[in-house]
């Protein structure tokens, strides 16, 4: 069949390796160090450009004066397992039915299996004048590892006056991030005396503040306690930074649309996301442009020895990396059964996890599954901004991530669906 793992190409590789894995972020390189611990002399490489790993889930906490970027940052070489042969190219286009990947150096590198997680793409370009005005004239965006200090040095230089929050049509990476900065910023401006001088609105593209319903009263409730105007139906067009300005389209509950010019002194963009170009033009492509998988064991539907994860995969599940540190183990137990010709063990339930800072020391932690469930791994009621989440975002999980997730352990402690009243 098509995509079977002793399928061989008709043209040359320049090389082939039994598990290649296109993208070397949180999912790559956590799945490429949980494949050697489980099989050691696998011969397993990464095809990754980027000489930097970012820890991007700290972003927030940079942009709010938390973290410096520094921390948040380590070379990417000394990431990669040991035994894993790292390929510093950019991936160009799939031909899974001869089992290979066209590098953009025009390499042809063949697998027996495939992991695709090469993330998503930031379409800056498409707001008008924002790449334009990105880190200056008081534009700022923690998407960007480029941006994101401008961030602090917009929010700490803030004396008043109108700050814009924006958050684009779903789905995003971390689509709790554009209002976590808002509340840190409205938290430090309040600390400051700054707060009854300064007019905070958060302009989102949805009508709700978020995706699961459980979760929207203690936002509502923040939104309220700092004065936050919130505008349902708008999403940001284009940005003038010289003058201060931004245009929204806004539609009504009727669908109708017109113009909006918002004037701001600083305005914060979450740009729109969307599949990466490689990705959405490849067989492996669903409708959507995602790499089209099971969303229970993130096997490709069509190419039995395809397998994806994390943001750039087709699973209906929040792209963060709490969801990548789950989906990581199912990939691996599935892939290695698939090698050897065996059913697929391993199941993944959509969970996703969202620590949602409300205030500086307070942080909602969001934890669901698919279709809303609400499934918190400790008894404690989540909707309650707690000191105790603040630690575990700020202390426990970046130490999770750098010493744990990555060097390929599989600890965890076992969320599940419970009711609270």
């Amino acid at each position: 069949m098509p995509g079977s793992p002793d399928e061989h190409a008709a043209a040359p590789f320049a090389e082939r390796h039994a598990v290649l894995i296109v993208g070397g972020g949180a999912a790559g390189i956590t799945v490429a160090a949980e494949l050697r611990r489980h099989r050691p002399g696998l011969s397993v490489a990464i095809v990754e450009p980027s000489d930097t790993h970012s820890y991007q889930a700290g972003w927030t906490l940079v942009g709010g004066g938390v973290f410096t970027l520094k921390q948040t940052q380590r070379p990417e070489q000394s990431l990669i397992p040991s035994g894993v042969t790292w390929i510093r190219q950019a991936a160009a286009s799939f031909q899974p039915e001869e089992n290979a990947v066209t590098l953009g150096d025009g390499r042809r590198i063949g697998y027996q299996m495939l992991v695709v997680c090469p993330g998503l793409q930031l379409d800056w370009d498409r707001v008008e004048g924002l790449p334009e005005t990105l880190g200056r004239n008081g534009v700022c965006s923690n998407y960007s590892a480029s941006s994101v200090e401008y961030t602090w040095h917009c929010i700490n230089t803030f004396r008043g006056g109108s700050a814009l929050f924006t958050q684009p049509p779903m789905p995003i990476k971390c689509a709790g991030a554009p209002q976590k900065i808002m509340y840190l910023a409205a938290d430090r401006l309040r600390q400051r005396g700054l707060l009854a001088n300064s007019g905070i609105a958060f302009c989102l593209a949805g009508d709700t503040l978020f995706s699961v319903p459980f979760f929207v009263p203690p936002l509502q409730r923040t939104v309220d306690q700092y004065g936050i105007g919130v505008h349902y139906r708008h999403e940001l067009k284009a940005v003038d930074g010289p003058a201060r300005t931004a245009l929204f389209t806004a539609r009504g509950p009727d669908g109708e649309a017109k113009e909006v010019a918002l004037p701001f002194d600083m305005i914060h963009v979450t740009p729109p996301q969307s599949p990466p170009g490689f990705v959405r033009r490849s067989p492996l492509a669903a409708a959507t442009g995602w790499v089209d998988v099971d969303p229970s064991t993130l096997r490709h539907t069509k190419f039995s020895n395809v397998f994806s994860l994390g943001d750039a995969c087709s699973a209906p599940n929040a792209k963060t990396a709490a969801a990548v540190r789950l989906q990581a183990p199912v990939v691996t137990h599935n892939l290695l059964a698939a090698l050897d010709s065996q059913p697929l063990p391993a199941s993944y339930d959509g969970y996703g996890s969202c620590p949602l800072t409300v205030a500086l020391g307070k942080t909602v932690l969001a934890e669901f599954a698919y279709g809303g469930k609400v499934t918190p791994t400790f008894p404690l009621d989540p909707r309650v901004p707690r000191r105790s989440a603040w630690l575990l975002k700020t202390k426990f999980l970046p130490f999770l991530y750098w010493n744990i997730m990555l060097k390929g352990s599989e600890f965890d402690i076992r969320h599940r669906e419970r009711q609270f009243a």
